[in-house]
Parts: structure tokens; C-alpha cells; sequence
């Protein structure tokens, strides 16, 4: 009888034992995903610090927990292109499941030379057909997808709001035209100038030193205005920008709003910080296993009108009260 009993308790410790690699293979934590982030801007812009949190708050909505279950990799380009080719290097290296291009044409330009495998979700490139990144809009057909920025045509509304706020205005343009989306911008601009008797005189820039000569010599001439039109370089200079026409009294209107809250006249453009977030949602659909080759690019949806009435009362605008009405946030 004794021996019955030890060889039930033999098999119930026998039994223990190969149970128990079972159930520990059912408790082993997720596979850690990789994420890399490729930012042109510097890490210190607080506009961009808070595109990333809006892109971490959308993988977490999704189940995705920086430390958790994804390993977030983050490097910052300076809107230097030899230091965006070294970090493009540096993500692709690390192997990651994806990497979100985060600020236009040089970003995803400096990853795609590294890879046409690793997939790729940008954000804020105004053409990316004309960039030579995906196929088709509708179709990306290879490892790249994302958000445009805009459209061009939101171009010509930019100076449409430029002689609303300043009728005085008969000349106007600043641009990069190094960036691929400044022709099709000025194309866009140019078709209204006519309509609306402003002589288009672009204004082209490369570097900080090339801004500042030309917005000076620029603002010699009389009811002048500026048109800031969207690119990496503009973006990175903003606060140049903005004291430049406060200084020389140029009116401007700017493709984003962080130039109004950072003292800029008036900006009409889409809202950076929600692309991010939308981002995000095609980064977890990556995750989850969908190629961005099937995945359509996708426009803004959502256009945000800012005024500062400081800077309009420091310059003797009177802004009409119709746009006033349709702004979106005005700053007293």
C-alpha cells in the first residue's frame, strides 16, 4: 500500500514537471518591437518635442508602451544632411520593424538610400510622387507610405489671407528652393498673384545668412509682404524669420501655426501635431504585419487659421473682422 502511495506522488511531481515549461512558455512576455524615429529638427525644438508625444500617445491608445513591448529609437538631424545620412545609417543598423520619417523630402530622401526594405512612415512631405519615395498616392508600391503635408494649392491661399490682412500688399515671396515642393508652391502662388495685383518676386534661400540678406534687401522696396512657404529650412529658422519681418515691418503669413504663437502675423496650414498622431496608426499597422506598399498615402485633415493680433498692432494692421470670425486661434 505504502509503495502505491509514493508512486502516486512520484507521478504528481512528475506531472508538475513537464506542466510547468508549458505554462511558462504561456507567460513569456510580447517580443520587444523596434521603432526608429528620424526627426529633422533639433532635439532641443519644443514644437518637435511635442509631435513626438503626440506619436507616443497614439501607439499607446494602440497597446504600444515605449520599455513594454516596443523600444522607441529616437535621432535628430539638425537640418544638417550629412548628420541625416549618419542617423539614417545608424536606424537602419538597428534593425528596427519600422521608422517613422519625421519632417519632410530630406528625411525620407536620407533613409531611402539606406534602405528599400525597412518600412518607412513619413510625415509632412508635400510631394511624395514628385520625390520619387512611392508609385502613386493611392498605391506606395514599395517600403514607403505616410502623410502629406498639403496641397499645393493651399499655396495660393496663403497670399489670398496675405492681401486680406494687408490690401497695401504689391510684392511678396520668401522660399526654399532647394526643397522639391518649392516649385510646385510658387507655381501655385503665381497662378492668384494676378487676380490680385501682387507682383511675385521670389526670394530664394539656402542657409540662415542667405535669409537674413534677403529679407533686408527685400524689404527696401515698398508695400512689401512675405510668404513664408513651407520647407525643413524655413521651419528650422522660424524664429529668424519672425523677428526679420517684425524688424523690417514686412507683413507675413506663415504655412504653420507655431510661427504665430512664436510672434508671426498669421499662418494658415495643417496641424503637424495630428499627423503625428494619425502616424502612429499606420506604424501599428505595420507592426501588426501590413506592408506600406498597401497602404494609401494620406492628406491633412484638419487646417488650423491663427492671427496674432500683437504683432498686427505693432505693425498698424487692422485685421478685418470677417477673418478674424474665421480664425481659428487668435492671440491677443
Amino acid at each position: 500500500m505504502a509503495s502505491h502511495i509514493g508512486r502516486r506522488k512520484f507521478l504528481a511531481t512528475l506531472g508538475g514537471v513537464v506542466a510547468w515549461p508549458l505554462a511558462a512558455r504561456g507567460q513569456q512576455p510580447e517580443r520587444m518591437r523596434r521603432v526608429g524615429v528620424l526627426m529633422i529638427t533639433a532635439e532641443d525644438d519644443t514644437e518637435s518635442k511635442a509631435r513626438i508625444g503626440a506619436f507616443r500617445q497614439g501607439l499607446k491608445e494602440l497597446g504600444w508602451s515605449d520599455g513594454r513591448n516596443v523600444r522607441i529609437d529616437i535621432r535628430w538631424g539638425a537640418a544638417d544632411a550629412e548628420r541625416m545620412r549618419k542617423h539614417s545609417a545608424e536606424l537602419v543598423a538597428l534593425a528596427p520593424d519600422v521608422i517613422l520619417a519625421a519632417g519632410g523630402t530630406p528625411t525620407v530622401s536620407a533613409l531611402q538610400q539606406m534602405t528599400r526594405t525597412v518600412p518607412i512612415v513619413f510625415v509632412g512631405v508635400a510631394d511624395p510622387v514628385g520625390g520619387g519615395f512611392v508609385a502613386s498616392l493611392a498605391s506606395p508600391g514599395g517600403n514607403t507610405t505616410g502623410f502629406t503635408v498639403y496641397e499645393y494649392a493651399i499655396s495660393g491661399k496663403w497670399l489670398e489671407l496675405l492681401k486680406e490682412v494687408a490690401p497695401h500688399i504689391q510684392r511678396a515671396i520668401l522660399r526654399d528652393s532647394a526643397t522639391i515642393a518649392g516649385g510646385g508652391q510658387f507655381g501655385a502662388i503665381q497662378s492668384v498673384a494676378p487676380s490680385l495685383g501682387v507682383e511675385v518676386s521670389p526670394v530664394n534661400v539656402h542657409d540662415v545668412d542667405e535669409i537674413e540678406r534677403a529679407v533686408t534687401a527685400f524689404a527696401r522696396f515698398p508695400n512689401s509682404g512675405i510668404i513664408v512657404t513651407g520647407s525643413p529650412l524655413t521651419t528650422f529658422h522660424r524664429d529668424l524669420i519672425v523677428t526679420l519681418a517684425a524688424r523690417q515691418r514686412l507683413p507675413a503669413v506663415y504655412p504653420y501655426r507655431f510661427f504665430v504663437t512664436g510672434g508671426g502675423l498669421i499662418s494658415y496650414g495643417p496641424d503637424p501635431t495630428d499627423q503625428y498622431w494619425r502616424a502612429a496608426g499606420y506604424v501599428d499597422r505595420v507592426l501588426k504585419g501590413e506592408k506600406p506598399a498597401d497602404l494609401p498615402v494620406q492628406a491633412p485633415v484638419k487646417y488650423e487659421l491663427a492671427i496674432n493680433l500683437r504683432t498686427a498692432r505693432a505693425l498698424g494692421i487692422e485685421v478685418p473682422l470677417p477673418l478674424l470670425a474665421r480664425a481659428d486661434e487668435v492671440i491677443e
